[in-house]
Formats: C-alpha cells, structure tokens, sequence
C-alpha cells in the first residue's frame, strides 16, 4: 500500500492545523530519511557549508583559516568543523578517505584533482558538478564547475 492515499486521511485528522505543518507531515511520509532538522546533515554536508560561508576569503599557500586557505587548508579547515580530522594535504587526504565512484559521489565529498598517480587539488563537491575550493594565489574561495575529467572522489570516514 502507498503513502499516497493515507495524505488526506492526514489532512483530516490535522483539523486546524495549518497546510504547511500537513505538508510537511506528508513529505516525511512521502521521502523516508527527510531530516526536519539541520542536525541529521552528515559530517561533508556541515563541512560544505563552512566552506560555503568562506566565500571570498583570499587564496594564501600553505593557509588553513580561518581567513586565508589553500585548497586543502580549506577542506582541512572545514572538516575539523564539522567534528571531522583530515591530514594537511591533498595527497594525504585522498590517502585517508573512502574511494568512491563519480557516479555515487554526494555533496560534501572530496574532490581530488589528479596528473597521473599525482593528487595537486581538492575541493568540496557542491552538486550539479561543481566544487567549493580555494583555487590558486591571487583568487579567493568561490564555487566553480569541475573543469577536468582527472578528478577522483573521497568520503571523509
């Protein structure tokens, strides 16, 4: 049996309650693992929005907040906020997380940009094939679409 035909019996016994209060009754019925607050976002989900709310802030090598960052000071920087450790480097972090395909990549997953065996870049995955990172000297935190097919993806465990 459906989810669908038990709404209106929903609405009904909501009475006076409001569209809204059964509109989002009827979600959670609707998409099972619908979080109604903020504390079920996952560790990468925290952290791309602490890299979100960096927007802006100048690229400076080797920097890890929380004002200036390097592409891996930033996603060290925005992990460790979301109760997460992650080593300094790029190289290092994909070494520390879970290799995933790109077709099951997820916001707030690593993406590593990669030459060869050679890992030289790391952003926050953001959706619609676009990163949150900190680029190269003389640019600031932004987000951009992924401008290469050599990327490889991580979790952060």
């Amino acid at each position: 049996m459906s989810a669908l035909p038990r709404i209106p019996a929903l609405a009904k016994r909501a009475g006076t309650a409001s569209a809204l209060t059964v509109a989002t009754l009827a979600a959670t019925v609707l998409v099972p693992g619908l979080a109604p607050d903020a504390s079920a976002a996952t560790a990468g989900e925290q952290a791309l929005k602490v890299a979100a709310s960096k927007k802006g802030s100048p690229y400076q090598w080797g920097a890890t907040g929380p004002n200036r960052f390097d592409c891996s000071g930033l996603t060290l920087y925005s992990f460790k906020k979301a109760g997460k450790s992650l080593p300094r480097t790029a190289a290092d972090q994909y070494n520390k997380t879970r290799h995933i395909s790109g077709g099951s990549r997820q916001t707030g997953d690593l993406v590593f940009f990669h030459s060869g065996s050679n890992v030289y870049h790391v952003g926050i995955y953001a959706g619609n094939n676009k990163i949150w990172h900190a680029p190269k000297p003389g640019t600031s935190v932004r987000l951009e679409k992924i401008w290469s097919n050599s990327v490889w993806y991580g979790r952060v465990k």
